[in-house]
């Protein structure tokens, strides 16, 4: 039950920045939406800010997991790292608002704030790395996070966007990974790179 209550309490918050913002949505909003006593928001977060990040967070290692286990199922490393990178940059297009929310969020002093939501995305991301065959899963792992982070700012920099199949083609070299893996954007094989010959970091 407390489980439940406090996933509810993560999804109205993301409904709610979704449609009114930030700023203007309040831990009574959230608390109503979800159906929640207002105690709780402070039993489960130290505040709005955490608990806006721990509801993207949850949403994007939900979004990583089916990439992962979406039919037809591999094992083939440099498939399962296209998936999760193609799963990052594509909620920069489907939930904008949000991201760009969580990415201000995330630049502020306390930076991340860690929590169960958080751990499990960083699990998702290290096993990707893993299967993709790095040596060293955790330093690989950071810097996959970093270059994901840096390309996310980049999608959703108001006023000057980076086309998202340009920063996929770049990530995709670093990997090594063929264009046609993961979910590629429909029509921009002109973004293209022929893969960098590597494969894992040694």
């Amino acid at each position: 039950m407390r489980q439940r209550s406090r996933q509810r309490l993560l999804q109205a918050m993301l409904e709610l920045v979704e449609e009114r913002g930030y700023e203007a949505t309040t831990l009574a909003d959230i608390t109503q939406r979800a159906g929640s006593a207002r105690g709780l928001v402070s039993y489960y977060f130290s505040g709005k800010r955490a608990l806006l990040q721990s509801a993207v967070h949850r949403l994007m290692n939900q979004q990583l997991a089916a990439a992962l286990e979406r039919e037809p199922r591999t094992e083939d490393g440099q498939e399962i790292l296209a998936r999760a990178i193609d799963a990052i940059l594509g909620l920069t297009q489907t939930h904008t608002t949000l991201m760009r929310t969580h990415m201000a969020s995330i630049l502020q002093e306390e930076g991340f704030i860690q929590c169960p939501e958080q751990q499990r995305l960083a699990a998702l991301l290290r096993e990707s790395v893993v299967r993709w065959g790095a040596v060293e899963p955790e330093e690989e792992y950071r810097l996959l996070r970093a270059l994901l982070m840096g390309a996310t700012v980049a999608l959703l920099l108001p006023g000057a966007p980076m086309p998202m199949p340009r920063l996929r083609a770049e990530l995709f070299q670093r990997y090594g990974l063929a264009w046609s893996a993961g979910s590629p954007p429909p029509d921009t094989e002109e973004y293209a790179i022929t893969p960098a010959a590597r494969g894992p970091v040694r």
